[in-house]
């Protein structure tokens, strides 16, 4: 990625990332990783909910795939989505993780998902379809890669495995989409987003 230095104030129009575009998506993902830590540990106490339907578990993995999306919207250069995505699965796997080396393919699987349509939209469109679609993508990225890619679940018949990724898409629209486009407005609101291109997302149109 190419580093331009600027004050913190300035903004450039163009695709270059800033050191303060580094550090600030490097605090994204350190944070996200330690939430990702956190989940790890505690996401099981959900599973009695899905006992039925095993495969429904994928509803909650939304929880590992917003750093993509959140980095992003706030960060809105090439390469953030991936890079937020990464850093925090490699944090993960460092505090401890039950997927050990294995996160680290998942991140970047994930990350690109959300890469590609920030992509498709030449990192111009950071509104709430567009948050949502990309949602949907590190979702259905990351669903392909756990059903058919690494194969965690053998037991798995093929419309489990179906459901499976379709569920996790789910998951990714509503906690890494929406959740995601939420906490970005929120923070502009604040003015933490100040020295970034996002400083005016709360004020942006939410469908524009």
């Amino acid at each position: 990625m190419n580093i331009i230095k600027q004050p913190l104030g300035h903004q450039t129009a163009t695709t270059s990332w800033r050191v303060v575009d580094i550090v600030i998506a490097a605090v994204i993902a350190v944070c996200s990783g330690v939430i990702f830590w956190a989940w790890n540990s505690t996401h099981h106490i959900f599973d009695g909910l899905f006992l039925a339907f095993p495969p429904a578990t994928s509803l909650v993995s939304g929880m590992w795939l917003f750093p993509a999306v959140l980095g992003a919207l706030i960060i809105r250069k090439p390469g953030a989505a991936i890079f937020c995505e990464m850093v925090a699965a490699a944090v993960s796997m460092l505090m401890g993780s039950e997927f050990g080396w294995t996160v680290l393919a998942a991140g970047l699987v994930q990350g690109a998902g959300a890469e590609i349509v920030f992509a498709a939209f030449r990192y111009r469109k950071f509104n709430l379809p567009v948050a949502l679609l990309a949602g949907a993508g590190t979702g259905l990225f990351g669903g392909i890669n756990d059903a058919y890619i690494f194969r965690y679940f053998p037991e798995y018949t093929d419309s489990m495995l179906v459901v499976y990724v379709v569920c996790m898409s789910i998951s990714g629209i509503v906690i890494a989409g929406l959740l995601s486009f939420l906490a970005t407005r929120a923070l502009a609101n604040t003015g933490a987003l100040s020295a970034l291109g996002s400083r005016k997302a709360a004020s942006e149109s939410v469908f524009g």
